[in-house]
């Protein structure tokens, strides 16, 4: 993982609730239809084990995403994902409603996403960041770019960067060493 700034470990380290959209930051943004018009997406494993492990850590982790999917549902589910928010059309309103009933300040949330759509969310929570392969016009608006593509690490260099941030990674670590 690439340094990461003094300035977004502050900011990490208040972190209580991470939310994520969904295709092109926990998938690498393709969507499969197949000829009975079942749409499924690819997941990362490892993306999947730092969502895991923030749960572990004590921090929540929760989807918003403007297309509905029962794949997407079903990987909350696996995850331990409770917060899940599907067809979507305004990220901002979702948002809104999170913190209504979580009753988390926006410097208590962080969000990943990659395109135009998650910049009203970006601009409110205490930490932004985007993937590496996200749409340019998002970069100069987050605290963090990752170093990973969406789909492919992302989400698990977040986690870790939060867990690191929060003195919790050893903690976990020490589970598997």
């Amino acid at each position: 993982m690439k340094r990461v700034p003094t300035r977004v470990q502050k900011k990490a380290a208040k972190i209580r609730l991470l939310l994520l959209d969904v295709d092109g930051v926990l998938t690498d943004g393709g969507i499969m239809i197949d000829g009975r018009g079942v749409e499924t997406k690819r997941f990362d494993v490892r993306d999947g084990q730092g969502v895991a492990l923030l749960v572990r850590g004590g921090i929540r982790v929760g989807f918003i995403t403007g297309r509905s999917s029962t794949t997407v549902r079903r990987r909350a589910k696996e995850l331990g994902v409770r917060i899940v928010y599907q067809g979507v059309q305004d990220k901002a309103d979702a948002y809104n409603e999170i913190k209504k009933k979580t009753g988390f300040q926006d410097e208590q949330i962080a969000y990943v996403g990659d395109d135009i759509t998650d910049l009203p969310v970006m601009r409110r929570v205490g930490l932004a960041v985007t993937v590496r392969d996200s749409w340019p016009g998002v970069k100069p608006r987050v605290d963090y770019v990752t170093q990973a593509k969406g789909g492919c690490g992302a989400v698990r260099e977040v986690s870790e960067l939060l867990l690191k941030a929060q003195n919790t990674w050893q903690r976990l670590l020490k589970r598997y060493f």
